[in-house]
């Protein structure tokens, strides 16, 4: 019987454990620590393992740009882009190309509903000072009217890096969103004074995010909106 007590509590302690680590996962030693913005980066505290030009420490959990030589994991991105990459990575060690672009989704979204309710406080952090003096602008423009946009993002279906750049210690990042929308602006009588409430429209946007590598502040801002026809008619 005393065997069989200790043999009981020892399976009662390991159905425990087991439940334990379905609720709260297996540390690894790779989980990413603190909150994440936006962008997906991590927001470190200061606890004396910060390098001392301010990026994060480089961890096992950051995913490598893959090398020069290969040029399949090349393909994703435009061949004089990819330089460019690995020198912001390089300046930032917590900059990964997947973790940019989810975080790049997620402001698209937020930004583009924001902007079609109208609300510049929310705007203000996700935009630089000129790119929101411009949104601002065309929202009261469109408040004097009495008029108010309704758009709705059915879906992403595709963001690309589509150029980089790096001067001194900021780097910009340009997107190319494809996506598809139903947007239209009503009067003050609710009536459709522009766009198609049954019509699905797709559209292409080029954003240029940027940010400061040596900044402790881990935030990307829009910094710059263009279409493709735009770039090409330049």
């Amino acid at each position: 019987m005393q065997y069989f007590d200790i043999f009981l509590f020892a399976l009662i302690a390991v159905f425990l454990v087991l439940r334990l680590r379905g609720v709260l996962g297996r540390r690894t030693g790779n989980e990413k620590q603190n909150q994440s913005d936006v962008f997906g980066r991590q927001k470190h505290e200061d606890n004396g393992s910060t390098a001392q030009n301010g990026a994060a420490p480089q961890t096992d959990n950051v995913y490598r740009l893959p090398d020069s030589e290969n040029a399949d994991a090349q393909s994703d991105v435009p061949s004089g882009t990819f330089a460019t990459l690995q020198k912001i990575q390089k300046a930032d060690p917590s900059f990964t190309q997947q973790d940019f672009l989810n975080g790049a989704r997620m402001a698209f979204e937020m930004i583009v509903e924001y902007f079609a309710k109208g609300d510049k406080d929310a705007l203000n952090p996700l935009l630089s000072a000129e790119v929101y003096k411009n949104f601002s602008a065309a929202i009261d423009a469109r408040s004097e009217k009495g008029e108010h946009e309704e758009t709705t993002l059915v879906g992403i279906k595709s963001a690309t890096i589509h150029d980089a750049s790096f001067e001194e210690r900021t780097a910009y990042v340009t997107v190319k969103f494809v996506s598809e929308e139903v947007s239209v602006i009503r009067n003050a009588e609710g009536d459709v004074v522009s766009g198609d409430p049954n019509q699905v429209v797709e559209a292409e946007d080029l954003w240029t995010f940027a940010r400061n590598t040596q900044n402790n502040d881990p935030n990307w801002q829009l910094v710059a909106t263009e279409t493709p026809e735009d770039e090409t008619s330049e």
